[in-house]
């Protein structure tokens, strides 16, 4: 593992209204959110997206080993720590203090035994580890709002190839200017082999790849999956269904990448 790197030097500030609670780095641009009544719960929008690929996927024994890079308040961690018992859980977060801040002020768990967290930058992390995820989620932003290392091919080549055969990978990324080039170097890092999630309404677009085992399911079982996930888990991915439904080609019945 590489000597751990300069933190950003950006400011960390938590506001809340109305039972949310908000992470902010220096500015109004919201890097995550956590109702206070219920903090395993996901209340971005985005954030729900992430978690299509448990559709995507059969349960129960996917995934076992997920790779999140950039921590922000802990939603994603927080809700596969409580939903998914067997997985275990690691995440790399480039700046100690959004470690301690997560813990302090958004209930992130302390078991490391299930939830490992690494300061590390995503990208190096990538570089000296020889671990394989079913799962890589990557959600890492600066306070200017831009990805850095985390949108190169290098990084995008990296996490194809630490998937396990069955493994998916899924990125969040901003609809601004330099998104259709993000899009074109995860295409090709993954010959081809990506999904666009529909934009969300605050401007977030999810992007999955694969690895070597092909995804095809079609609407009627994801409908089917995404009951039980809502039964078990209380997360609804029915409104993205619709979504994804409405921006497929007319008379699709099967989702396939």
């Amino acid at each position: 593992m590489k000597s751990r790197p300069t933190p950003p030097r950006h400011a960390i500030d938590i506001s809340e209204e109305d039972g949310v609670r908000c992470l902010h780095f220096g500015s109004d641009w919201i890097q995550g959110a956590m109702r206070v009544a219920r903090p395993w719960s996901l209340l971005l929008e985005y954030t729900r997206d992430m978690m299509a690929g448990l559709l995507l996927r059969e349960a129960p024994r996917w995934p076992r080993n997920v790779l999140l890079i950039g921590l922000g308040a802990g939603s994603l961690a927080k809700f596969l720590y409580r939903n998914f018992p067997d997985c275990r859980i690691t995440v790399v977060e480039i700046n100690p203090q959004v470690e301690f801040v997560a813990r302090q002020y958004f209930r992130l768990p302390d078991d490391p035994l299930r939830l490992q967290v690494e300061i590390a930058c995503g990208a190096d992390y990538l570089e000296s580890t020889k671990r394989r995820f079913d799962l890589i989620l990557s959600d890492g932003f600066g306070a200017d709002g831009r990805p850095g290392m985390l949108d190169t091919p290098g990084f995008y080549q990296a996490c194809r190839s630490h998937l396990n055969d069955d493994g998916l990978f899924c990125v969040n990324l901003l609809r601004e200017k330099g998104f259709a080039r993000s899009v074109e170097r995860i295409a090709e890092a993954f010959s081809g082999q990506i999904l666009l999630l529909p934009e969300c309404a605050s401007g977030n677009t999810i992007v999955f790849g694969r690895a070597a085992q092909a995804v095809e399911v079609s609407f009627a079982d994801l409908e089917t999956r995404a009951q039980t996930l809502r039964q078990q888990t209380r997360l609804d991915l029915r409104p993205l269904l619709r979504r994804l439904r409405q921006a497929a080609a007319d008379g699709a019945e099967t989702l396939a990448f």
